[in-house]
């Protein structure tokens, strides 16, 4: 089998095994016919794999055979993820987020679609939100440690690969700014 990505120390690391280890053994389990839901259940019969570890062999898997290519989950729509690190407690990070768009009407010429929505737990801050081209936007928010929080903004329910790249390069350099990061 011809593998696309490389192998990573991180996945030998969690699970024992390589990637590669990993895609030979659902090939030699036909995984290939498989669904997706039917691969993260055949690799959490293996011992030792945690749930996210599976889901994530799964769609590694499905990308070294050319099922989905990278950012693109099992429905065929593609979602991207850009994360920031920043000083404060959740509430914090979270009232800096809601300044920041305070008054924003859309983003990269879309409009947004519906009013936010913002929840919590005791965890995690969230604010969520539709834009007009189908998409959607879903902050996340997480302490990381004593004085710094991380705020992850991710853009999912994208058709193609185009609007992933052209989204991903609007948020790299957009959420600094909109943070005042830069």
């Amino acid at each position: 089998m011809k593998h696309k990505t490389p192998i990573t120390d991180s996945t030998t690391k969690a699970t024992g095994q390589s990637l590669q280890y990993w895609c030979e053994f659902l090939m030699a389990q036909q995984a290939d016919t498989l669904t997706h839901q039917q691969i993260f259940e055949l690799l959490k019969t293996q011992p030792g794999l945690s749930d996210w570890w599976a889901q994530s062999l799964a769609v590694k898997f499905e990308q070294q055979i050319g099922r989905r290519q990278p950012g693109q989950d099992c429905t065929g729509l593609f979602k991207l993820s850009v994360n920031k690190t920043l000083p404060g407690q959740l509430d914090d990070v979270l009232a800096l987020w809601l300044s920041a768009v305070a008054g924003v009407t859309g983003f990269s010429t879309v409009p947004v679609q519906n009013e936010p929505r913002i929840s919590q737990s005791e965890k995690w801050r969230y604010w969520r939100c539709e834009l007009a081209d189908g998409s959607r936007l879903v902050v996340n928010i997480q302490q990381k440690t004593a004085d710094t929080s991380v705020l992850s903004l991710q853009h999912e329910q994208l058709n193609t690969e185009a609007e992933l790249k052209r989204w991903r390069s609007f948020w790299q350099a957009e959420l600094p700014k909109l943070l005042q990061l830069s």
